[in-house]
């Protein structure tokens, strides 16, 4: 189940009973209130997406997938981030993403399968056991967190949705609805938001689809309700608001890479010798430190994923 046991909840943790008595009558309120709380300002809208987000997870933790390092605090990770379909600005998604409405949420799955349908977000998530792991999330603008994600290993759910033999891909799609995401009003990509790996890419055991972070439901601003993890990659690999998932037996046409070619290639891998085009990307700044640090192959997880890319040419498939 999503919602902890009253028995695993601290005293400390527990908000007003009205509100978690009923799921979806809290979120109601919570949308009817949106207009309120942009009539009182931006922190009033934090507010409110913090405490949507606020319900707790049942999960365990998988130190075995995880890094040592301290993660950044929650207002760090929820208040600097990349998510266009709310604006190009590091702080509009926090701003601007309380107007996506998480609940219900489906997720197509469609393509090289022999389980093509529509899936229920909750029925996927309470048929499999969710997992804290902390990651890096390294971004082409040099700057990277340590986040404690919480998510479905991806390969569980190929697995149920059974590919066929031609499927050698994986391709993501984000919602696409402008009323609900204002940033895709304008043209900054060709709508809606599209991205891929390779087949034995989403079968790695550090790939999941993340559904929460500090153990508690994924905020809106970080790519709610569901979202794309893959650590040895660029942030922009790793999509958000999925609703759909895609078997294909041809590299899919993902978004950064038909808006910049020359900027942003299909695999992503982070690879500090491959310079982006206007910034380099030899080190990184962890957010809230203020000295940068050299940037790691593969983003530190060359012993676990450097066998993925065996005889291929890091500098020309980036």
């Amino acid at each position: 189940m999503l919602i902890k046991r009253p028995a695993d909840i601290k005293s400390h943790e527990i908000a007003e009973p009205a509100l978690y008595r009923d799921r979806r009558r809290f979120l109601q309120q919570v949308t009817s209130g949106a207009a309120l709380a942009f009539a009182a300002g931006t922190s009033s809208l934090l507010m409110l997406a913090e405490a949507v987000a606020g319900r707790k997870l049942d999960y365990r933790k998988n130190p075995q997938l995880s890094i040592d390092n301290p993660p950044n605090s929650l207002k760090d990770i929820t208040r600097y981030n990349n998510f266009y379909e709310f604006g190009t600005g590091k702080e509009d998604p926090a701003k601007n993403a309380h107007t996506l409405r998480t609940e219900p949420w489906t997720v197509r799955v469609e393509g090289e399968v022999e389980k093509p349908a529509d899936y229920h977000l909750e029925d996927l998530i309470k048929s499999s056991q969710l997992e804290e792991r902390i990651y890096r999330l390294r971004c082409v603008e040099a700057w990277s967190m340590v986040i404690p994600w919480v998510g479905i290993p991806l390969a569980d759910l190929i697995k149920r949705f059974k590919p066929t033999s031609r499927a050698k891909y994986v391709e993501f799609t984000t919602l696409h609805d402008p009323g609900q995401m204002p940033g895709q009003r304008r043209a900054v990509l060709d709508w809606p938001y599209v991205e891929g790996l390779r087949m034995d890419e989403a079968m790695h055991p550090l790939t999941i689809l993340a559904v929460g972070l500090y153990g508690e439901v994924l905020p809106n601003q970080n790519g709610a309700p569901i979202r794309l993890v893959v650590p040895w990659k660029y942030g922009f690999k790793s999509i958000k608001s999925i609703v759909k998932i895609r078997f294909t037996e041809t590299m899919p046409k993902t978004s950064w890479a038909l808006a910049g070619p020359s900027e942003y290639g299909f695999y992503a891998n982070v690879n500090p010798a491959v310079d982006h085009p206007r910034w380099s990307q030899a080190k990184e700044r962890r957010i809230g430190e203020f000295l940068k640090r050299k940037t790691a192959m593969f983003n530190g997880y060359t012993d676990e994923v450097a066998g993925l890319y065996t005889g291929m040419d890091l500098r020309r498939n980036f």
